[in-house]
């Protein structure tokens, strides 16, 4: 068996732009969060507060990670394409992760998040040109930068990491 907190593969960064590539990326934005309410679907509030490995985050934390990331995603989105390769923070996740509501609140109020905030996001990324796509941020958390196209591949990459996280988790425990 791999490694379970990867259960689809490590993120790998595209060395360059692809217009299918990114009609892809979009799709999977586009569906992340009707895929996360499906691998969701029927889980109970002891199977909500599974860890989805061992030390790793509950099925809620993973919830309200990927609200918290997407959300965090759009506003840098929203940076590359109206500021001159903007400065983008990191945000300390598993400290996210640790806070009250990220522990405690009900899943629904991040998967109707995700879902409006994805179509808006979605929608965003549709209506831009290739040269767009190119434009650059500086990530001062790896001191990098990288084009708005790398950042659209990681963010299709990790709804389908997290939510197949969560699958895995119910396959393992026979949850389906």
């Amino acid at each position: 068996m791999g490694d379970i907190r990867y259960p689809i593969g490590k993120f790998k960064a595209p060395e360059e732009f692809r217009e299918e590539d990114v009609k892809q990326w979009i799709d999977d934005i586009r569906q992340a969060p009707a895929k996360l309410r499906e691998a969701v679907s029927g889980l109970n509030e002891e199977q909500l507060n599974t860890p989805y490995r061992d030390g790793g985050w509950t099925v809620v934390q993973v919830v309200h990670h990927l609200a918290d990331a997407s959300m965090n995603a759009f506003l840098r989105t929203k940076w590359i394409l109206t500021e001159d390769v903007p400065s983008i923070k990191p945000f300390e996740e598993s400290e996210w992760a640790k806070t009250i509501e990220a522990r405690s609140l009900p899943i629904e109020s991040s998967l109707q998040l995700l879902e409006g905030l994805h179509e808006r996001w979605a929608r965003l990324l549709e209506s831009l040109r290739a040269e767009d796509f190119e434009r650059k941020f500086y990530h001062e958390g790896t001191k990098e930068t990288a084009p708005l196209y790398v950042l659209t591949a990681l963010y299709a990459w990790h709804g389908k990491h997290h939510t197949a996280q969560i699958t895995s988790l119910r396959e393992r425990k026979g949850w389906n």
